[in-house]
C-alpha cells in the first residue's frame, strides 16, 4: 500500500506555519488576525483554542512515547493521509504539499483517526473504537484496512466528525527536505 501524506495551507503564507511554535502571546495575535479574516475556516476557532491545542498535542506526544514513538519536536506539524479536498477548502487560496510516507521515519509519526480535537473531545461519545487514541504507523494501517479513509466514506461529515486521518509529524527534518524541492 502506497501512503502519501498531504499538508494543506494558505498559498500566500506557505506551508508548515505552526501556531504551536510561537510563544503564547504571539500565537494569540496571529490567531486574532486569522479570526478577522472571515473567509477561512480557521477564523471560527473558539476562545481557548490554543490552550486546548497545546494540551492535546502534549497528550498525543505522551501517548505516542508510551507506544515507543520517538518525537523530536515538542509540538507536531500536521499532515493527513491521502488527499482531502475538504481541508483544502478551509483556505481562501488553498494549496498542498505532499510526500510519500517512505520519506519519513515512521517512529516520528503518530496518527489519529480524525482530527485530535474530536478524537479526544468529551462531547463526542459515540463509542467508536478509535476515539481517545493515538496510533503508530502499523496500527493506523490496520484501521485504514478496517474502515478506509474518512475523506472517502464521510466526505460531507454526515457520519461523524472524522473527515481525514491526521498525522502528527514529530520531526521536521523530512519537511525541511520537502521545502527545498
Amino acid at each position: 500500500m502506497t501512503v502519501t501524506l498531504y499538508h494543506y495551507y494558505e498559498r500566500a503564507l506557505g506551508p508548515f506555519k505552526n501556531l504551536s511554535d510561537l510563544p503564547a502571546v504571539q500565537a494569540e495575535e496571529v490567531l486574532g488576525a486569522i479570526r478577522r479574516n472571515k473567509e477561512v475556516m480557521a477564523s471560527r476557532r473558539p476562545d481557548g483554542y490554543l490552550e486546548r491545542r497545546r494540551e492535546l498535542e502534549q497528550l498525543a506526544r505522551s501517548l505516542f512515547i508510551e507506544k515507543g514513538g520517538k518525537p523530536v519536536r515538542a509540538a507536531p506539524h500536521y499532515m493527513v493521509i491521502g488527499e482531502c479536498e475538504w481541508l483544502k477548502s478551509w483556505y481562501a487560496e488553498g494549496a498542498a504539499v505532499y510526500m510519500p510516507i517512505s520519506g519519513f521515519d515512521t517512529d516520528t509519526l503518530s496518527f489519529s483517526y480524525g482530527d485530535l480535537f474530536p478524537t479526544f473531545s468529551p462531547k463526542v461519545r459515540d463509542g467508536k473504537e478509535y476515539r481517545g487514541k493515538v496510533y503508530t504507523y502499523r496500527e493506523i494501517i490496520w484501521l485504514m484496512e478496517k474502515y478506509g479513509l474518512p475523506q472517502v466514506w464521510n466526505k460531507d461529515g454526515a457520519y461523524g466528525p472524522e473527515r481525514y486521518i491526521e498525522v502528527q509529524v514529530w520531526d521536521e527534518g523530512p519537511l525541511n527536505m520537502l521545502m527545498k524541492e
